[in-house]
């Protein structure tokens, strides 16, 4: 498996994401749990049948592209196929003094958020560290965490002490990444409104925030058609965060609708099949 992921990295990015759109479709026929899901959240969500279809073949894409992704020498820059749009949010940021905290939904690639974020600005503002659940598969953990071991990128693992690793980033007035729309465990969330259905919402954005003073930047990675590269967007949060730390679950409420704000952009790129509304899992011991 490592060697056809391997023999996939040295693709063109026009070849994996055609690929992917037939992997895309493939899965989505062959699955019967998948498609319901996927039906049953685009209907939920309001999404018209041409922008579901292309979602279909983008979740194919997605998955298509990293090994291209992960295993790009670090001698390639990403600046040959990815342009920025919102530099200033993370100068203006950075220039009161202040940590960034990064939020992106499973929205486009939105793997290469931080890979870009790394290679434009962390020679500048120091490193990106970003939250990290190891994969199960032994050969897939190897190919993640050496994909992540790049210049200017840090990763945190989802425990607590790797909260405390993000907070002492941000105090340190650098920048945290995360994606607000996984299912935390049990403990760890509230129920909150995603497009009008409870889902179990981390609230671990809100308390870094809060307990820190960072900037709550939104970005997330459009990918172009016919393997052109990417266009990461960093974009202002749509609603300030409430100062009283207990207010959770206004807090995830919010944050929630700062997701929808982006996946409304890009509906046809937002991975519908990812199981959001699923109950929490039990919390690891530490």
């Amino acid at each position: 498996m490592t060697a056809l992921f391997r023999w996939l990295s040295h693709r063109s990015l026009g070849f994996l994401h055609a690929l992917g759109a037939a992997v895309g479709w493939l899965g989505y026929w062959l699955s019967p749990t998948y498609r319901h899901r996927f039906d049953d959240h685009v209907e939920r969500a309001g999404i018209g049948p041409a922008a579901a279809r292309a979602a279909i073949a983008e979740a194919g894409r997605m998955v298509m592209e990293l090994p291209f992704l992960w295993l790009r020498p670090a001698s390639e820059p990403l600046s040959g196929f990815t342009r920025i749009e919102g530099a200033e949010l993370i100068a203006q940021a950075h220039g009161a003094g202040r940590g960034v905290l990064m939020l992106t939904p499973h929205l486009g690639c939105f793997e290469i958020c931080a890979q870009a974020y790394a290679e434009r600005f962390a020679p500048q503002y120091g490193p990106v560290t970003v939250l990290y659940r190891p994969a199960r598969q032994p050969w897939l953990r190897e190919v993640m965490e050496a994909s992540r071991a790049r210049e200017g990128l840090a990763t945190a693992p989802a425990s607590l002490a790797g909260v405390r690793q993000m907070i002492r980033a941000l105090r340190r007035g650098e920048t945290v990444g995360l994606l607000p729309d996984q299912v935390p465990p049990e403990g760890q969330g509230e129920w909150a409104p995603f497009f009008g259905r409870p889902a179990y919402t981390m609230t671990l954005a809100a308390r870094l925030a809060q307990q820190t003073g960072a900037a709550l930047l939104l970005v997330w990675g459009e990918r172009l058609p016919r393997g052109q590269g990417y266009v990461v967007r960093f974009q202002p949060m749509t609603e300030a965060l409430p100062a009283d730390a207990a207010a959770q679950a206004e807090s995830a409420a919010i944050v929630n609708r700062a997701m929808e704000h982006l996946i409304r952009q890009r509906p046809q790129q937002y991975l519908w099949g990812y199981h959001r509304y699923k109950a929490p899992r039990a919390a690891a011991a530490e």
